[in-house]
């Protein structure tokens, strides 16, 4: 969002194993300090160089609206980072790392503004020149108990709701040994910083603290965003993107999941977490072959397996992009990250005689044209949906098309999409939303490592190291189905948190499973056939741990 869940037949009933409970909202999980750490506080000055007020931009828009639609479990937006500050280098004091800090607040505006909620009115940003920023210190014995407590006060800090009125968007924390700091920890309000941004404020503070300065100011600001997009010519840069969603939406069906198969759990929405080395050479050797990028490869399971699953000929998946393309946008700190419309029809596959793939190009592909307006399309039923031609992997290049046309058209006014939907769901007396969400967080895809790709035999040895849990619960998501790609070493982290009146653990587990399946058969030459996904998914994960 403003940066995928199946309930295949014999997936509907059943248990979770009791050692597979999940932990509760607001309890993560990760090392415990050792308690013999101490916290204090200090207030921080800074001084910008300007005030404003302008509208929201439509990243800021987007997630408000996510926000609003997750109340009171907003917490979920949270984006938190620690930046280890004694694996190298001179060692760092208090004073000075509370300087960096205060450059930092400085340097972006983004950190030094809050939303204004007028009781009559839209919403907008409200930026402040100056002002002071309380700093969390907590002293540890020894370097192990720094790096738990550091882990401990990051999920603490994350857990609780921003005041978005009232609060700076940023909480910052250092942690020290001695006199010396050894980590430093930032938790970021989504309003603020999307997962790209983050990154950029690490960086940022990293060479603030070591070198004194990060370089020249960024080359925009979300005041001067929000103004250019509320142009005209901004206005119809918006309204060209939602004209690829009114196509997409008819050309989809109305909802990835319409209808509740499972009693909720309670909490109701449960995450699924899979763990995997072979996925993650998997997924470089089937884009290497093909062409495209590991996230497309990704993208393309996730929606094939939810169409399978649901017996959807088409599948409509609403990718989170991260909108950085433009050079003046790449180190803006804020959130940008907007949902694209990803729409691909399992009819498409090229077929065997057929291109695997093309090119990466330097930019992104003009959109096609909007198909003809004949409503959003019905669901092909399991029957049909089983006759399918093609593999997994001729899916690709279609797959890949409409992923670029995806990230063309997620710039665009929040309002305006609202009241697009509204006016679809009215005309065909349905919601037409699909649901169905994927956020590939990597900053950057790994090189697939040089020499002979990985046989069949070891990325089957490879799956032996696969994990999978339950982590989290939550209350209330506002979707049905959101799957998020991050790395965890070696390997591939898939998450899957999903409404569990639609998407039950046991289904949550085996659409992971599945998916893990799907790529590494297609990594070792033997794509699955498309007529075959729904069986996968019956099947998958049914002797492992």
């Amino acid at each position: 969002m403003p940066e995928g869940t199946v309930t295949a037949a014999g997936l509907r009933a059943g248990s979770v194993p009791a050692d597979t409970e999940p932990e509760k909202a607001g309890t993560p999980g990760g090392p415990v300090p050792s308690g013999a750490c101490s916290d204090t506080r200090r207030e921080i000055a800074f001084h910008g160089e300007r005030s404003g007020r302008a509208p929201l931009t439509w990243g800021q828009r987007a997630i408000w609206h996510a926000i609003r639609r997750t109340a009171p479990n907003d917490h979920y937006f949270n984006i938190g980072r620690v930046l280890p500050l004694a694996d190298r280098g001179r060692p760092v004091a208090v004073p000075e790392a509370l300087g960096a800090l205060a450059r930092l607040m400085e340097r972006h505006e983004s950190l030094r503004t809050r939303l204004l909620l007028p009781p009559d009115g839209e919403p907008a940003q409200s930026l402040a020149d100056a002002g002071t920023l309380s700093v969390t210190i907590t002293r540890a014995a020894g370097l192990p108990e720094a790096a738990a407590e550091a882990e401990a006060l990051l999920g603490r800090l994350s857990a609780t709701r921003f005041d978005y009125a009232a609060q700076w968007p940023v909480r910052a924390a250092l942690i020290t040994v001695g006199d010396r700091v050894t980590h430093a920890v930032l938790v970021l309000c989504h309003f603020a910083a999307d997962g790209h941004a983050a990154e950029i404020l690490v960086r940022d503070l990293r060479l603030l603290v070591r070198r004194g300065s990060a370089g020249p100011p960024p080359a925009s600001t979300p005041l001067d965003l929000a103004r250019d997009q509320h142009t005209a010519a901004g206005r119809r840069r918006g309204a060209a993107a939602l004209a690829h969603w009114e196509a997409g939406y008819r050309a989809a069906p109305p909802t990835m999941f319409p209808d509740p198969c499972a009693q909720p759990r309670t909490p109701r929405f449960w995450t699924g977490r899979l763990v995997s080395p072979a996925l993650a050479r998997a997924v470089g050797a089937v884009a290497a072959a093909h062409r495209v990028s590991g996230s497309t490869v990704l993208l393309t399971a996730s929606a094939a397996l939810v169409a399978a699953g649901e017996g959807h000929r088409t599948a409509a998946v609403m990718p989170i992009v991260g909108n950085r393309t433009a050079g003046a946008l790449r180190d803006l700190v804020s959130t940008l990250s907007q949902d694209g419309l990803f729409v691909l029809d399992l009819a498409d596959a090229s077929g065997p005689g057929e291109a695997s793939g093309f090119p990466e190009p330097s930019g992104l592909a003009e959109p096609s044209g909007p198909r003809e307006a004949s409503g959003p399309a019905e669901s092909s039923g399991p029957t049909e949906a089983a006759g399918l031609a093609g593999t997994f992997t001729d899916l690709l290049p279609a797959a890949y098309r409409s992923a670029l046309r995806a990230y063309r058209a997620a710039v665009y006014d929040p309002v305006e999409w609202d009241a697009l939907g509204e006016r679809l769901s009215a005309e065909y007396g349905t919601d037409v939303h699909p649901y169905c969400c994927f956020n590939d967080m990597r900053l950057v895809e790994r090189a697939l490592p040089e020499g002979p790709r990985a046989t069949g035999a070891e990325l089957a040895e490879a799956r032996r190291r696969t994990t999978f849990g339950f982590p989290a619960t939550q209350d209330r998501v506002a979707c049905r189905y959101c799957l998020h790609v991050t790395e965890e070493g070696d390997a591939l982290a898939v998450s899957l948190t999903a409404d569990t009146a639609y998407l039950p653990p046991e289904a949550i587990r085996a659409h992971l499973y599945a998916m893990e399946e799907l790529i590494v058969a297609s990594a070792a030459g033997t794509p699955p056939p498309l007529s075959e996904l729904r069986a996968l998914l019956v099947a998958a994960g049914g002797d492992r741990p």
